[in-house]
Parts: structure tokens; sequence; C-alpha cells
């Protein structure tokens, strides 16, 4: 026994490591197998494949480690939030002084009390509309002044400053000072952005803090922040953590950023970007300027009096050409018109003559009539004997009085 031990060697002064290793025996031998039911948090999984976490209640925290082997076997990835059963055995930690639990399974055992509370909020602003996109504004090409929501000691404002140093230190930055954890945070951090907008102290926010808990980072879930994030009218980028974190201000905010450093890249253009492309812009300029100098030029010496005589004489000369073209063209038709016009007038001259009266009677024709009743007489069927007939022959008349008719029919 550990206290049996203890009173034995009473007489002399302990060295740390031989207590700390006395207190390991004991605690080992007495918790091989141990199941702890309790809240994921401060989740950190290593680059090797170890996951580090600690298990929490109302009253305490364990720490805890699952070994690489153990954690490829999970159905599921361990995150903050999680409600959980993990079973092992309890081992000291001598080089810290602490123990820890050493875990061989790890199971679901619910929803956590952090995770679901968030959940919650979320579906709540979210039926609300703060999370819309048609919410987000844009964020500024050219900002003058950034204005950092988050705590003035903070490795987020350094790494922040750093950037905006490295990138363009043209630009101003404001901080806003805040807690970024504590019941008290929550608070702040919503006054800082009230307090930017209303004095338009910068032209784009980043609200923000390094990595930490879940705890650590609910004062930017927490409902006055949410709704200052997205009543802001100045863009908001959230940058709470790291990649793999997460807030409620990440979905009211106009743009999320994985962490603080990232943000400062967004909001920030980079100089010497800028400064390249202005001058590739002013080349552009200046080449597009010697190109219309030079047509100018083109253009003025093309208005040179032997230029202008050349030209005129190269517009002139297809102009003449066409129209000495159309003037053969139209006397030629007009040529062509009269002479089948004087064509027409000889062939109705003829036709004319040819149907004149006098010229059928010149050729030995003769008009016969009724001397009563002056009708025409046009065959021998139509006389009568004794009928007093009145010939017309070319020149006079000839009264004639009918003996005999017959026609060619009759032959009488």
């Amino acid at each position: 026994m550990l206290q049996d031990r203890l009173s034995a060697a009473a007489p002399r002064v302990f060295s740390v490591s031989g207590l700390t290793t006395l207190i390991k025996e004991a605690l080992e031998d007495s918790f091989q197998t141990v199941t702890v039911e309790g809240e994921i948090s401060n989740c950190r999984p290593s680059s090797s494949g170890h996951v580090y976490f600690t298990l929490k209640d109302s009253g305490a925290v364990l720490s805890a480690v699952l070994f690489r082997g153990k954690a490829r076997s999970l159905a599921f990835q361990p995150a903050d939030g999680m409600l959980v059963q993990a079973t092992g055995a309890l081992s000291v930690y001598a080089q810290r002084g602490s123990y820890q639990i050493v875990v061989d399974s790890l199971s679901l055992a619910g929803e956590g009390a952090l995770l679901k509370l968030l959940e919650e909020r979320k579906r709540q602003f979210a039926a609300e509309g703060l999370f819309d996109s048609a919410r987000k504004k844009p964020l500024p090409a050219f900002p003058r002044c950034v204005g950092v929501v988050t705590s003035p000691s903070g490795a987020a404002l350094r790494d922040i400053l750093q950037i905006r140093r490295r990138r363009n230190d043209t630009v101003s930055v404001v901080v806003l000072p805040c807690p970024v954890q504590g019941a008290e945070a929550g608070g702040r951090i919503a006054a800082m952005i009230r307090a930017a907008n209303e004095w338009r102290l910068a032209d784009v926010l980043i609200v923000g803090r390094g990595g930490g808990s879940l705890e650590d980072l609910l004062p930017f879930s927490e409902e006055a922040v949410v709704r200052a994030v997205a009543d802001s009218e100045i863009p908001v980028v959230s940058a709470v953590g790291h990649e793999i974190d997460w807030a409620l201000s990440d979905y009211a905010a106009d743009v999320r950023a994985p962490t603080p450093s990232a943000a400062c890249e967004l909001v920030v253009p980079e100089k010497a970007g800028i400064v390249r492309a202005a001058a590739q812009i002013a080349d552009a300029l200046y080449a597009a300027v010697r190109v219309k100098l030079e047509r100018s030029r083109l253009l003025v010496k093309a208005f040179a009096p032997e230029s202008l005589e050349l030209r005129f004489r190269t517009i002139e000369q297809p102009l003449l050409l066409r129209f000495d073209d159309a003037k053969e063209a139209l006397l030629a038709d007009m040529r062509d018109t009269a002479e089948a016009y004087r064509r027409r007038i000889e062939n109705t001259v003829r036709d004319l003559k040819g149907a004149n009266p006098k010229a059928i009677l010149a050729r030995g024709y003769a008009v016969v009539r009724d001397a009563a009743t002056k009708t025409l007489v046009r065959s021998a069927a139509e006389a009568a004997l004794g009928q007093t007939l009145e010939i017309f022959p070319r020149d006079g008349v000839i009264m004639a009085e009918v003996s005999a008719a017959k026609t060619a029919a009759t032959g009488a």
C-alpha cells in the first residue's frame, strides 16, 4: 500500500521524482481499466496521428490521449463539444506532474451541451435570415483603414500587424480592444463592432482571435456578437481560431477567414502587386497613346496637297469611268428604243395603208348597195330581180338594175 510505504519512509525527505513515482505506481495499479463519460474539449489532432483532448464536466477536467493505432479504428472524428465515453487506463505524466487517461476505446454518448446549444442558436439565426447571402457585402478593394476587434495582447493582433506591415504599410490599422474569452467578452466584442460603425472608424473590420477550445471561442457565437456582425454596415471578416474551428459569427460575417492571418491577407492588398499592376496599366496606356499619335501623323500626312490630289484622282477616276459607261449605255438604250419605235410606226403605216378602202377599190374591187335602202349587198343572194343597185368603183358611181342573180352554190 502507498500509505504503508510512505509511513515506512517517513524519516527521509522524498525527491519530487521519488514521490511522483510512488503516486504513479499507486494510481496506475488502482485504475488499470476505467470508463469515463465527459465532453470533449480542446481537441488537438497531431501530425503523428495521435489525438490529444480534454474530457470535462461541470466540475472537473481530465486530460486524455488517443494514440494513432486506436484513432484509426474510430468510426467518427473526435471534435470539441462531443459527449463521449472513454475507456482506458490512468497514467501519470511525470515530467509535468499530471495524470491523464490513455484511451483504448472511444464511443459517442450523445451531443455535447455546448454543441447542442450552438446548433440551436444557428437554426434560430438562420431562420431569421441573419446568414442569408443577400446580406453579404463585398470587401473594399483598396481599404485605407482596417479595424481589428480582438484582444490587444493576443497573438492574433501581432500576426495581423506583421502581415499588414509586410503586404502594405500604407494601410492604417485601428485596434478596437476587447476580451475574447470569458463571460464579458461577447458584450464587449459587440460594443466594439457597433462603435466602429457609429464613428466609421474603418473601411473593413476583422473580428476574431487565435485558436482555443470550444468554450474559449464561445463569445463569438453569442447572440449580441452575431447580431452586431450581421447588422454592421462596414464589411466584416470573421477570423475565429484555426481552420478547423468555427463560430456563429463566421456565418453572419460577409467573409469567413480560416485564421486572423488569412483575414489580413484578404483585406490588405499587396502594395507590390498594386505597383506592378499600375506599371502594367501605365505601359499599356503609353503604348495606346503612341499608336494613336502614329495614326494621327499618318492622317495629317494624308492631307498634304499632293496626297489630297492623288486621293481625289483615285476617287474621281472610277466615278468618271462609271459616268462614261452609264452615258454610253443610256445612248445605246435610246438608239435601240428609237429604232424599235420607228419599226413599229412603219409597220402601223403599212397596215393602215393596206386597210384603206380606196386602196382596195383601186385594185378592182367595188362596193355595192341597195339604191333605195342604202344597205350593202355582200352576196348575190341578197339581190332581187329588178332591184336598183348603186355600184361604187374607185371613182364615181354606177346605177344598175338586177336582171339576174346567181350564187356560187346554186349556179343560178
